[in-house]
């Protein structure tokens, strides 16, 4: 049979980082193909190179059979290839009507309406969606915002459709009445390429399967049922490798719990499901999970920026009352998050200005009315220079600062206050191989110095080598806790089992 979709020897770097080395993929007509992986393996990457996000190093792509060249999103549309990205590209104040003629508009303004209008009943009635044409966006639920960018592409003319991650944010019952509309849309001769992680869904909606780890295809095209979860969970984990050995530490007292924690996403889904796990002085404590488990909103809830429905803070056994992030900081728990230039870093103001601001409330530069700019200017050059922040002086912008500098600058900043609980998000995505390395010396150097350390990260990697302690997180619980360095395998399977 011909293939849809079918993509031969693709490599991409980004930076001259590989993201994808000789990857391979090919999903026949009629069928609901899943494409598997760990965070970080290249799944998205290889589909936004057949959408025509991204252009290949080097590498082929070809359309029911064709050799084709993919040289932007329009011409994948097209092809007949449409993507729904994980997250929506929709415009939040216009009517579900208005984001489809947006992209596929045709003749006037009220003519693309109509037809539009016309579209929208057919291809819901066609498959089992039930969509208001003039509801706006921001009125939607997750799952109707979903329906809307499948619809979209439809109209668009897709007939190979790709989905990232599409339950990621959806119920167990949203999910399971979206899969089986997209199996209904494969029956009618539609090839589905469904970006996941989620092992129970694929045993139960798809036909065949690709796994990808490590930017390359390591498994391809045989139905679900040839394998187990727990083979097709090493599969997306590897092997076992052996991690540059570290000293372990003897954990100290208790020093940070959470007990019970239940907060919800902003769509109403529940996030973290009463969620608890202890922090002791002196360690390391390393939370994986696939991205999508709760662990967002449990560095919310640790910043003070998200309040929990039910469940608490304990600090040194007695409860913190008010988690917010003034309440959290004058308790000496501190921040990496994920996010540096939303949540880290003002980027208009100086590398001095952003490492002084938190220490300013606790006097040590003097009074809100007076402060010791002087101090406060050889603090920063003395953190300048220990944590060799590159191309930083005192009074440059800290948005001139390259990825790994900038988080450096936020290690700066963090661990010179002492930290008696350290909260690390992803401290390393998107930095180089050296930048890495001092992030991952300053986490230890944290610890031996008492502090209490939660490392949370997708990179499976990362978690073993840096951890004293391990927890699993799947679906806002924790599922299993490993002393380091932990079994690979069945971490693995933790992760992605029960997704």
């Amino acid at each position: 049979m011909t293939a849809a979709l079918e993509l031969e020897g693709v490599h991409k770097s980004f930076d001259g980082n590989p993201a994808l080395v000789d990857a391979h993929f090919a999903a026949s007509w009629g069928e609901v193909h899943a494409l598997l992986g760990e965070n970080g393996a290249g799944k998205s990457t290889l589909m936004n190179v057949a959408c025509g996000l991204y252009a290949p190093d080097n590498g082929s792509l070809k359309v029911d059979g064709k050799a084709v060249a993919v040289e932007g999103p329009l011409a994948a549309r097209a092809l007949g290839i449409g993507m729904v990205h994980q997250h929506f590209k929709l415009v939040a104040g216009m009517t579900v009507a208005e984001n489809i003629v947006l992209g596929h508009g045709r003749g006037t303004y009220r003519q693309s309406l109509k037809h539009v209008r016309e579209e929208i009943a057919e291809i819901g009635g066609r498959i089992g969606f039930t969509i208001d044409p003039d509801a706006r966006i921001d009125e939607l639920s997750v799952s109707e915002q979903q329906r809307v960018e499948i619809v979209k592409a439809m109209v668009g003319g897709a007939k190979i459709l790709i989905l990232d991650e599409p339950t990621a944010v959806l119920t167990d019952e949203e999910s399971a009445s979206l899969l089986g509309q997209l199996r209904r849309l494969a029956a009618e001769g539609a090839c589905i390429v469904v970006i996941t992680h989620k092992l129970r869904e694929v045993f139960a909606f798809a036909d065949r399967v690709t796994v990808m780890r490590g930017g390359r295809t390591v498994e391809a095209g045989r139905p679900p049922s040839a394998y187990t979860p727990e083979q097709l969970s090493a599969i997306m984990v590897g092997e076992a490798r052996e991690y540059e050995a570290i000293e372990r530490v003897t954990s100290g007292t208790m020093t940070l719990e959470l007990t019970g924690l239940m907060t919800r996403r902003d769509s109403g889904a529940v996030a973290l499901d009463g969620l608890s796990l202890g922090l002791r002085a002196g360690e390391v404590y390393g939370l994986a999970g696939v991205g999508g488990n709760g662990q967002a909103e449990l560095a919310e809830v640790l910043m003070g920026i998200r309040v929990p429905e039910e469940g608490a803070l304990l600090l040194d056994g007695a409860r913190i009352a008010y988690a917010q992030p003034r309440t959290l900081r004058r308790s000496r728990i501190a921040y990496i998050p994920a996010e540096r230039y939303l949540y880290g870093l003002a980027g208009d103001l100086s590398v001095m200005e952003n490492f002084v601001i938190s220490h300013l409330e606790g006097g040590d530069y003097g009074l809100w009315g007076w402060v010791d700019r002087r101090a406060i200017a050889r603090k920063t050059t003395e953190a300048i220079e220990t944590y060799n922040i590159l191309g930083a002086r005192v009074a440059t912008n800290a948005r001139l600062l390259s990825g790994g500098n900038a988080q450096k600058l936020v290690l700066a900043r963090e661990l010179s206050g002492e930290p008696r609980v350290l909260l690390a998000h992803s401290p390393t995505r998107g930095l180089d191989v050296r930048a890495c390395a001092a992030v991952h010396r300053a986490l230890r150097e944290a610890g031996r110095r008492g502090a209490a350390v939660l490392l949370i990260s997708e990179d499976l990697d990362e978690v073993l080598s840096v951890s004293d302690r391990i927890g699993v997180i799947n679906r806002g619980r924790i599922v299993g806790e490993f002393s380091a360095p932990g079994d690979r395998q069945e971490i693995g399977r933790l992760m992605v089992g029960h997704a």
